[in-house]
């Protein structure tokens, strides 16, 4: 007898026909126990209170005497015998029964207060009072806002925590407020953090159009999830997580045994970027590196990865040898030799890519695999390399970063802010993705993202959290992966399983490249010098002469 065959895995097509379907089915199957709900409301009040009135009648009798009981059951059976002797005794004893079934089985739960109560009316009139200076003009006939005035004219809605607090309100403000003016916003906005509460994130959305503002308190973003593989696409990095309200996208993410979907900030290179490369500053302790490991272990599934370490901390020794990394350099030595060959390599690329178009063939498939640059502090190199002679290593970077797109090169790079301003200016120019880290004022987020955030910064800034900016897009707010180093005593043993079992197989020892290195060093040193013939002056001058003769009888033919 032949078997049936196993079904086949559905395609995207069929599999968002068949998560339609399943979601049509679950919003039929609620909408038809509503139903049932509500014509079976009556059935379920009746049997409710029986089962209430059937209770009481047994704890009564549990409560009675025992020497009691016999006079009570007989008093019980007389009303019995006399309700069924009277005519219709029966029928008005079932309705009666019912009618108390029905009154005992009604919903007991108390129905929440319209409107605030007495302290959050209290709170919400001393709101208004305090947005009174603000809101006011002594030439205003009928003014909004006046001391002693009414405050539900302007709070069109108002809703509070469970302590209390104000979580959302919306404000009317007079046509004449200048709300197109910063530092007229910022007064504001301080006001309202001062009074509504501290130690929390408000989110300010100004209406210029309607006069209106909508404050709203963010929930903080979770910091108790690590790093692990996530569902994007070739070219899509995830930074790190954010509002709901702010992207249209979720991604699952897994906390321990628990899997939720939650709003990612999704960095996309490539050839179609148009924002590349990306900068992340950030104080000591904000969790940069720990930003750069997160990029590091997404980039290395599907290109090769090239680290230069200016802080030499071996923040990224766990990547030394493993598939796909290039090398992991400390020194200026090692981070010279490397960005001498990224570079020259990124030219290689666009070389080989310029003439495959000319052909009409598709690129090679050496230039298809992404390579990742990423300088952890590369500053630190500059005053050595001015006191040995040696050339900035940031100076390597300038083709990287403006022919890295084309060429599938991105850069990362992590610098702190007491170093910032050492910085490159094609390090600054061509790094449109920003990240901001760490506990910083404002103003600085503003400088570094080019636009204010708009939220208010937090009480207590965790590492990894922070702000996010691609491009000319929105502020977003940020919170990096937990990634710390697998090979530092402080990590917990959840981190570290969690980095190392994404780490890739280890490819050749870490001490390999060294010795290989050493012994190519000997073997050089030990061939023996070949004897050259000197050449004599009159005969290299005749060489020059003639070669320029060429090079002016080739460009007259040229024109």
């Amino acid at each position: 007898m032949a078997r049936r065959p196993l079904p086949h895995i559905l395609s995207n097509g069929s599999a968002d026909y068949a998560r339609t379907q399943i979601a049509r089915s679950r919003e039929l199957a609620r909408t038809a126990a509503d139903s049932a709900t509500d014509v079976l409301h009556p059935l379920i009040t009746v049997s409710r209170g029986l089962c209430r009135l059937a209770a009481a009648g047994r704890r009564k009798w549990a409560d009675t005497p025992k020497d009691k009981r016999g006079p009570l059951l007989f008093l019980v059976a007389s009303v019995i015998l006399v309700v069924a002797l009277v005519p219709y005794g029966l029928l008005l004893a079932a309705i009666t029964l019912m009618a108390a079934a029905a009154w005992q089985g009604r919903d007991r739960t108390p129905s929440a207060p319209e409107g605030p109560d007495e302290s959050q009316i209290e709170r919400l009139q001393s709101l208004y009072e305090a947005l009174v200076p603000y809101f006011s003009a002594p030439e205003d006939p009928a003014p909004l806002y006046a001391h002693g005035g009414k405050w539900d004219k302007v709070f069109t809605a108002h809703e509070f925590d469970d302590a209390g607090r104000v979580a959302h309100l919306a404000i009317r403000y007079p046509a004449y407020f200048p709300d197109g003016e910063p530092e007229a916003r910022a007064r504001v906005e301080q006001l309202l953090t001062a009074k509504a509460g501290r130690g929390r994130e408000y989110r300010f959305a100004w209406d210029e159009e309607g006069n209106r503002l909508d404050v709203t308190v963010l929930a903080p973003l979770p910091t108790d999830f690590a790093a692990q593989h996530f569902v994007t696409a070739p070219g899509e990095t995830v930074l790190g997580l954010t509002d709901p309200t702010e992207v249209q996208r979720t991604l699952p993410l897994s906390y321990g045994a628990e899997q939720r979907d939650v709003p990612p900030v999704v960095w996309r290179t490539g050839l179609r970027s148009t924002e590349p490369h990306l900068l992340a500053l950030g104080h000591p302790g904000s969790g940069t590196s720990t930003l750069l490991r997160s990029i590091a272990l997404q980039a290395l599934r599907y290109g090769d990865v090239l680290i230069v370490d200016g802080g030499g901390t071996g923040e990224y020794a766990c990547l030394t040898g493993r598939d796909g990394v290039l090398a992991v350099e400390c020194a200026l030595t090692g981070a010279l030799a490397s960005l001498e060959w990224a570079a020259s390599e990124t030219e290689r690329r666009l070389i080989a890519v310029n003439r495959a178009r000319q052909a009409g063939d598709p690129p090679p498939e050496d230039t298809r695999r992404p390579l990742w640059i990423f300088l952890d502090r590369p500053t630190v190199f500059d005053p050595v390399a001015a006191a040995d002679g040696r050339k900035d290593p940031q100076s390597l970077l300038q083709v990287p970063l403006r022919h890295g797109r084309a060429a599938n090169v991105t850069v990362v790079v992590a610098e702190q802010f007491d170093s910032a301003e050492l910085l490159s200016e094609a390090v600054r120019q061509h790094t449109r993705a920003r990240v901001v880290l760490g506990p910083v004022a404002p103003q600085l987020v503003e400088a570094v993202l080019g636009a204010p955030p708009h939220t208010t910064p937090p009480a207590e800034v965790p590492p990894g959290r922070g702000y996010a900016r691609l491009g000319s897009g929105p502020v977003h707010r940020l919170q990096v992966p937990s990634t710390p180093d697998p090979y530092d005593d402080a990590t917990s043993e959840t981190d570290r399983q969690a980095v190392l079992a994404l780490l890739p197989a280890r490819t050749c020892p870490a001490d390999a490249a060294p010795t290989e290195t050493m012994e190519t060093v000997q073997t050089v040193e030990a061939v023996e010098p070949l004897p050259v013939e000197a050449v004599p002056l009159e005969a290299v001058d005749a060489v020059r002469v003639k070669t320029a003769e060429t090079v002016k009888a080739v460009a007259a033919e040229s024109s």
